[in-house]
């Protein structure tokens, strides 16, 4: 069984010379990593709750069965939520197969496993040993996780700051274009071309996209589609799951079981 270490004890693994290295990391209140960045790409699988990162000007939101892949020497931050129980992948930078970009990925039970298993061992182990080769295999299956985009533009326009910290933070609160341009004083068109042009969505994708992040994450916390519905402030359960369903293919209990099917069906 693993042994869940704190941050200060992850850091030292990343410039270890073994190619793949995995540790559990468990938060034991919410807290926040501030702006970094690690040698080695950074994967951030989150086992309970969630986690938060800002890279490149952009908020990633990581519910659980998701993980967050950051490549080498990204600058970045990282906000755990209350007692979340994250595992760390640091992989070389010279291995190939990684997406090139920041980007959060759709995890399997099997690389779950993997990762877990692999975390239980000493990590200083022999390029020929049993873990190395565990270690090959959960790098092997890691690239080929299909890549989800819960992403969200963080503007430095003080407008579209304001907008995205309410949508944020009071999902429910269903304003309309017209009725966010009358707050900020603006006329419709000239806001709907602002958020254009600094998040590059129109304000009905944009949204959507925070919603979907909204969601994700509240299902992940177990939280039933009615009682997710009731969060995204939709007037009809059948309304929110006709959106999810547009953006994710699947419905939401759907979507959510299929990351937990087993490794030989997702595969």
């Amino acid at each position: 069984m693993f042994k869940p270490v704190g941050w200060d004890e992850i850091s030292n693994f990343e410039s270890m010379p073994q190619p793949v290295i995995a540790k559990i990391e468990q938060a034991c209140a919410s807290h926040e990593i501030p702006l970094h960045t690690h040698p080695k790409g950074q994967l951030i699988f989150a086992l309970h709750g969630y986690v938060t990162c800002e890279v490149s000007a952009k908020m990633w939101m990581v519910p659980t069965h998701s993980a967050i892949w950051i490549p080498a020497n990204k600058l970045h931050s990282n906000r755990a939520s209350d007692h979340a129980q994250l595992c760390h992948v640091f992989i070389n930078s010279n291995m190939q197969g990684m997406p090139q970009h920041t980007c959060t990925l759709a995890i399997t039970p099997l690389v779950k496993e993997l990762m877990c298993k692999l975390a239980a061992y000493d990590q200083h182990y022999d390029l020929a040993s049993k873990t190395a080769r565990l270690a090959q295999v959960l790098f092997d299956q890691l690239s080929d996780m299909p890549i989800q985009y819960l992403d969200v533009v963080l503007s430095k326009n003080v407008v579209i700051q304001a907008m995205s910290q309410q949508l944020i933070s009071q999902p429910s609160a269903r304003k309309t274009l017209p009725q966010w341009a009358d707050e900020f004083a603006l006329t419709e068109r000239t806001l709907a071309r602002l958020i254009k042009k600094e998040t590059g969505m129109t304000f009905g994708k944009w949204r959507t996209q925070i919603d979907i992040i909204t969601a994700l994450q509240a299902l992940s916390n177990k939280k039933s589609v009615q009682q997710v519905s009731e969060l995204l402030g939709y007037e009809s359960v059948s309304a929110f799951i006709t959106m999810f369903k547009k953006v994710m293919k699947n419905p939401p209990m759907k979507y959510m079981s299929g990351l937990n099917v087993s490794s030989v069906m997702s595969s």
